[in-house]
């Protein structure tokens, strides 16, 4: 009965090695990626410079629960669902 156990172990270990891999190199670079993009959503204020997952560079107006307003130029202000929210470009970073 040892050496049965021993042998599907044996055969399972390349398929643990494989998940192990798979999961140190694209779920958790995955994971910290999308806290600090929540993080960055969250901390989105008054003034701050965007860029949107269309490309648009706006400033923001406004910030509500799910939505932002933004101002597109001077005439222009829409309302965008935060989750659109590419990137915040921080002063001196060119856009």
């Amino acid at each position: 009965m040892g050496a049965e156990q021993g042998s599907m172990i044996g055969s399972f270990l390349p398929l643990i090695i494989l998940f192990a891999i798979f999961y140190f190199l694209i779920i958790r670079p995955q994971q910290k990626h999308q806290k600090a993009h929540k993080a960055m959503l969250d901390s989105l204020a008054k003034g701050d410079n965007i860029i949107t997952t269309g490309g648009l560079i706006a400033v923001i107006v406004k910030t509500e629960e799910d939505f932002i307003k933004i101002k597109l130029n001077d005439d222009t202000i829409v309302k965008l669902d935060r989750a659109y929210v590419a990137k915040k470009v921080e002063s001196g970073e060119d856009a």
